[in-house]
């Protein structure tokens, strides 16, 4: 009994593989089922461009916008892994230049 109370637990120190594309429960995430921020702003972004222009165009715009931002908020800040992370941070880099393009225009 004693030589088993003397046994040390060794334990493995994660990979950089891990911590890119691995969850705290050890699985995989690339891509997993978009969630609804992502399935508002895909929606909203399709009816702009079925819309006419006007209030209602604008108005779509604003939502897609939105949603996407916080869609990409969410993945920096609350993601799984790194991936998921550096995906959140590209998508809200995209939102925030394409924002400034559409204000300079």
């Amino acid at each position: 009994m004693s030589s088993q109370s003397n046994q040390v637990l060794e334990v493995k120190k994660p990979t950089l593989f891990d911590r890119i594309f691995r969850d705290s429960e050890g699985n995989i995430v690339i891509a997993q089922a978009p969630n609804l921020p992502v399935l508002v702003g895909v929606a909203a972004t399709f009816l702009q461009y079925v819309l006419p222009s006007g209030q209602l165009q604008r108005a779509t715009e604003l939502i897609a916008f939105g949603a996407l931002f916080t869609w990409a908020w969410q993945e920096l800040f609350e993601g799984v892994n790194y991936f998921r992370q550096a995906l959140g941070l590209i998508g809200l880099a995209g939102l925030i230049a394409l924002g400034l393009n559409f204000l300079s225009v």
